[in-house]
């Protein structure tokens, strides 16, 4: 299976910087998984698609405001960036970093009254710093949002509230979980007052999700590890919808990927699961857990584009982008949303 099969031209001008004015007034393109069959809405009306005894699944991770702009010794300035929290990694008085431009072991680099020295550099713009005081303390005093790169924009005050679920609540991630970005407490509670389980889970996003695929067979692409847990009570409603033939919808590629590297876990498990999932999903694989998924439009060739394509089809997804395409949606973190039902 050729990367190159996945593809598709996205005018630059669909691709969106900034959030919507009002957070949920995005727009939404329901699919209907067998048929192929969409349908033009608004994610405001997302209960409508949702019929009493489903579940939804959000991940509740918080962004780390992880950019961090850092001076050398010698006055040079470099920017770094903290990478997410895993399981094994509690001690954010040592944490991995990006780096842009050369850093050497040793070095020594100044942020406000903190500074952080450089243990190992570890390749592939990946280093080990220690720093003289908590680095998500740090984060929080000087960082900066995380905003993906193609956004060529410094982030701003605006983002440091709308690059963020109104539920987040773990520090962890440095990437948002974006199909929940639009979500409000008005629309959850429509959801709820129409019958349907609300639930959560955790699972802290890393840069890696959105890194290119470098193998030109998907076969031959590894995912990196993210730490995820899931509360008893969010396994206990999952047994519960499909024990009554009802459907789980996962809120984002994120839960998506939680849930069905976890699939043998909550068979089989009483109380909270965690974890460092690595599943790659592409075209082909059999879905175990989700019956539905919300997600935002994804970038040509990458790993979250796969997966939507597994759970869609490609040759449903494809003609829905080019309906998205033609109408004029928005792509990508801060767009619009499609449900795959």
């Amino acid at each position: 299976m050729q990367l190159s099969d996945y593809n598709y031209e996205l005018p630059s001008e669909l691709i969106a910087t900034r959030p919507p004015k009002n957070r949920g007034s995005s727009r939404l393109l329901f699919l209907k998984r067998q048929t192929g069959e969409l349908q033009d809405s608004h994610y405001f009306n997302l209960a409508d698609f949702l019929t009493a005894g489903d579940t939804i699944v959000l991940n509740d991770t918080r962004v780390i405001k992880a950019r961090l702009r850092v001076k050398k010794d010698n006055g040079a300035e470099r920017e770094i960036v903290l990478l997410e929290k895993h399981s094994f990694d509690n001690d954010w008085f040592r944490h991995r970093i990006m780096y842009r431009r050369k850093l050497n072991v040793g070095d020594k680099l100044t942020i406000g009254d903190a500074q952080l020295l450089v243990e190992e550099i570890e390749g592939d713009g990946l280093a080990i710093v220690r720093s003289t005081k908590d680095l998500l303390k740090i984060a929080d005093e000087y960082g900066e949002v995380p905003l993906p790169p193609y956004m060529h924009r410094d982030a701003t005050p605006m983002d440091i509230k709308r690059y963020q679920t109104l539920w987040a609540k773990d520090k962890g991630s440095v990437a948002a979980p974006t199909a929940s970005l639009n979500m409000t407490n008005e629309i959850l509670e429509k959801i709820k007052a129409k019958g349907v389980n609300v639930v959560y889970l955790t699972l802290h996003v890393g840069l890696g999700t959105f890194l290119p695929i470098r193998a030109d067979r998907l076969e031959d692409h590894h995912m990196h590890k993210e730490y995820f847990n899931i509360p008893k009570e969010t396994l206990c409603a999952i047994k519960n919808t499909k024990k009554a033939g009802k459907k789980v919808i996962a809120i984002g590629t994120t839960v998506a990927r939680t849930l069905e590297y976890a699939n043998k876990l909550i068979v089989q498990s009483e109380c909270d699961v965690s974890g460092e999932a690595d599943i790659f999903i592409y075209p082909g694989y059999e879905f175990k857990v989700i019956d539905g998924l919300l997600t935002n439009y994804h970038a040509p060739k990458s790993t979250v584009l796969m997966l939507t394509a597994a759970f869609a089809g490609w040759d449903k997804l494809l003609p829905a982008y080019q309906h998205a395409i033609k109408e004029k949606y928005n792509f990508f973190s801060y767009g619009d949303s499609m449900l795959i039902l």
